[in-house]
């Protein structure tokens, strides 16, 4: 296997992660979870996102919990901004990354967004162009990169169509979306190889939920096909409130046991990750998601 050798970690924790939770996470909670995944060695957390609080109240603390953490040097703290508003919002707190999420379904778009694939290119335009005269950088989304919960099977021409316009438009990369996590390794790597001819590889990122438990074959199978960057939440948190049933993304201890196993570098903790996730979770009220953190902590309690 040809393998790189070195992944770039992208933490989602605590934006799309959390967006889905019932309860509203208290801020400073969030603000712990944050600093706590500094600390391992991440290097870009996706922080909060500047949505409207009547679509997802979860985030309406977003500028305190800006204001709040604790900024490393060196590490990017992303957020997700849907318009014009979102960013100037974000700007004003401090954001220095923002995305912007696109979909390769048509009626997705409808439905997450409320506007065409057409309509939401012409929206981010703005966006970035905006983002960029500030001196911020865009990470762009393609979501339903695999399938949609409407329409079923995406054509991977589709998904390199709206990558090469949202790259043409200004995002610095450009991350796969299997938002309902029905994807399987051959079909991620089609899809892959399908985008990589009108986007380089190196400005390709990918973004597996594991609704079908695919997520890690689905990662070691775009690693062969020279991707570096991985999206993952800690302790498995997350799902998507516009795909019913769809399960949250690869839980960020289980990515990065595999990635230590395969002698990829990340520069992340493992043990700092795994007491991150316990403690979200603990504040959830439920175990984590992790399947590494649940190992680790039954082989813990057969010791003790």
């Amino acid at each position: 296997m040809r393998l790189p050798k070195f992944v770039k970690i992208v933490e989602v924790g605590p934006r799309d992660g959390l967006q889905i939770e019932r309860q509203i996470v208290p801020t400073e909670v969030k603000i712990e979870l944050i600093d706590r995944l500094t600390a391992t060695g991440l290097s870009a957390i996706e922080a909060t996102s500047f949505v409207s609080h009547k679509w997802v109240p979860q985030m309406a603390d977003n500028a305190r919990v800006m204001a709040g953490i604790t900024r490393r040097p060196g590490v990017t703290y992303q957020v997700l901004v849907p318009n014009l508003t979102g960013l100037e919002a974000a700007v004003a707190a401090g954001a220095t990354e923002v995305s912007v999420f696109g979909s390769a379904s048509e009626t997705f778009s409808q439905r997450n967004i409320n506007c065409s694939i057409a309509e939401s290119l012409e929206r981010f335009s703005q966006v970035i162009a905006a983002a960029r005269s500030k001196g911020i950088r865009v990470r762009g989304a393609v979501s339903c990169a695999l399938g949609c919960p409407y329409e079923g099977e995406i054509a991977p021409a589709a998904v390199a169509d709206l990558a090469q316009r949202m790259l043409a438009l200004g995002c610095y990369e450009i991350f796969l979306g299997d938002t309902i996590g029905v994807g399987t390794p051959g079909k991620a790597q089609a899809m892959v190889d399908a985008v990589a001819k009108k986007v380089p590889r190196e400005k390709l990122a990918v973004h597996f939920h594991d609704t079908y438990g695919q997520a890690l074959a689905n990662i070691l199978a775009v690693l062969e096909r020279g991707i570096s960057v991985v999206d993952s939440s800690v302790a498995g948190l997350g799902g998507c409130p516009y795909a019913p049933g769809a399960a949250g993304n690869v839980a960020s201890e289980d990515l990065l046991y595999m990635l230590n196993g395969l002698g990829i570098e990340t520069g992340v903790d493992l043990d700092g990750l795994i007491d991150a996730g316990n403690y979200i979770s603990k504040i959830l009220g439920r175990p984590s998601g992790s399947r590494v953190a649940r190992a680790r902590g039954a082989a813990a309690g057969n010791r003790g």
